[in-house]
């Protein structure tokens, strides 16, 4: 039966980066996929150009019942670390939005780079292959030097280490399982409950239907909701559970069944069901005051005019929606009344419903079109210096497996960067390796 230092189970950025870094360390290196295709995800990644990472990642860029853990990992390998790689490897990227890396030209570059560290770490790839079962040994010398069986499609093999980086549920049409979570649970681990996240919201078709000509409509939002405070256990003793108020500011796209867009995406990963969407469709901007100061002299047709008299750009199909909407509400307001005899209420109530829209959202769109998994293996049982169980010594979790999500932005190959060079760096310098 072969023996191998590290069998990675799982080929995609976490899974490539860590197999790289921890054969460049003088390890022998095993990495499994079941797929056919190697980063399938990272392939569709960003529009096709993968944001990589992200200049301004903080811990604070990331969701989990313990915000704390992913200081450490975070720490040891930074953007700059990994910006610095892209560089070593020639390849161009830009600075889309507010930090964001994308590579110029593909996704493919990104994995050209992953599969070259692996290349230069020696590490050998059985793909596709499938896992079957995974067991820890029972010999004598566990404790110093565990080792696991692992049962595969192309045969067994024995480890002394065995990294998990499946990643999540999320697009299961490029081979997305629950396995990792499975696996997780076999060797005694919590899994924080699974959603998913960075995902368009829907609606209820009634509710929506006067939203649908609005598909395809773009503006810039601040976007809010009210989420339960990060840490397990907001409410303790029987007390009221802790809320946070999160906003972000984005843009925001109409669909036909609902919201998306950057905005919408981010907001998702805090929103809970049955919880109102805050959204200020002018952020900056009051409106209110602003179109009661536009109605001197002024003679246009409150309907042509009220959008073109205020400071920010509002799309024609957008202004006339909000107009037809509060009008329910406001009766006296008319396409047909100069913006002069527009009475001061009722713009109040016109831009107080522009500025202040509140919805409801009754779903997502699931993880067919979710970025990324929310949740994942309970970090309270994972050394955050190490990321490795501490119900079984040898075993690692990396990745979006964990339960450590980032923010919209390049936060989340951020975490497989760190935490896969944070769990190669461990398995090195327990096997007596040096840095490369």
């Amino acid at each position: 039966m072969p023996l191998v230092d590290v069998a990675v189970i799982g080929a995609g950025a976490a899974g490539l980066f860590c197999a790289g870094a921890a054969g460049q360390r003088g390890l022998k290196v095993l990495l499994i996929d079941h797929a056919p295709k190697v980063a399938e995800k990272i392939r569709i990644s960003g529009g096709g150009r993968s944001n990589f990472t992200n200049r301004e990642c903080t811990p604070a860029n990331y969701l989990s019942e313990n915000p704390h853990f992913c200081r450490s990992a975070l720490s040891q390998y930074t953007s700059a670390d990994f910006i610095a790689l892209m560089h070593k490897h020639g390849v161009p990227f830009h600075e889309k939005h507010k930090g964001q890396l994308f590579c110029d030209h593909s996704s493919q570059q990104l994995i050209d780079v992953l599969l070259a560290e692996c290349a230069l770490g020696g590490v050998e790839r059985w793909q596709p292959c499938g896992v079957k079962a995974v067991r820890a040994l029972t010999a004598e010398d566990q404790a110093t030097a565990p080792r696991y069986d692992i049962e595969t499609d192309r045969g067994p093999v024995q480890a002394r280490h065995v990294v998990v980086a499946t990643g999540g549920l999320s697009i299961p049409k490029i081979g997305a399982t629950d396995f990792g979570h499975r696996l997780a649970q076999q060797f005694g681990h919590r899994i924080v409950p699974l959603k998913p996240a960075l995902v368009p919201l829907t609606f209820d078709v009634s509710q929506w239907a006067r939203w649908v000509p609005l598909a395809g409509v773009a503006v810039p939002v601040r976007i809010a909701v009210d989420a339960p405070a990060q840490g397990k256990g907001g409410g303790k003793h029987g007390g009221k559970a802790k809320t946070q108020h999160i906003s972000f500011d984005e843009d925001l796209l109409f669909t036909h069944r609902g919201l998306s867009g950057p905005g919408v995406l981010q907001i998702s990963s805090f929103w809970q069901p049955d919880t109102p969407l805050h959204i200020d469709l002018a952020p900056g901007t009051e409106l209110a005051s602003a179109m009661k100061q536009a109605k001197s002299g002024n003679r246009k047709q409150l309907g042509n005019a009220w959008k073109d008299t205020l400071p920010v750009h509002i799309p024609q199909r957008l202004a006339q929606a909000w107009l037809d909407a509060t009008r329910e509400q406001v009766p006296t307001l008319r396409d047909d009344q100069p913006v002069a005899e527009a009475r001061d209420k009722d713009l109040e109530a016109l831009g107080q419903a522009f500025n202040g829209w509140q919805i409801t959202p009754h779903g997502t769109e699931g993880y067919a079109k979710a970025e990324v998994t929310a949740g994942g293996v309970d970090t309270n049982e994972l050394s955050s210096r190490t990321m490795e169980s501490k119900r079984s010594p040898g075993l690692y979790f990396i990745g979006e497996v964990v339960d450590v999500t980032g923010w919209l932005g390049g936060y989340n190959f951020q975490w497989a960067w760190s935490s896969g060079m944070a769990c190669a760096r461990a398995m090195a310098n327990e096997h007596g390796h040096v840095e490369p």
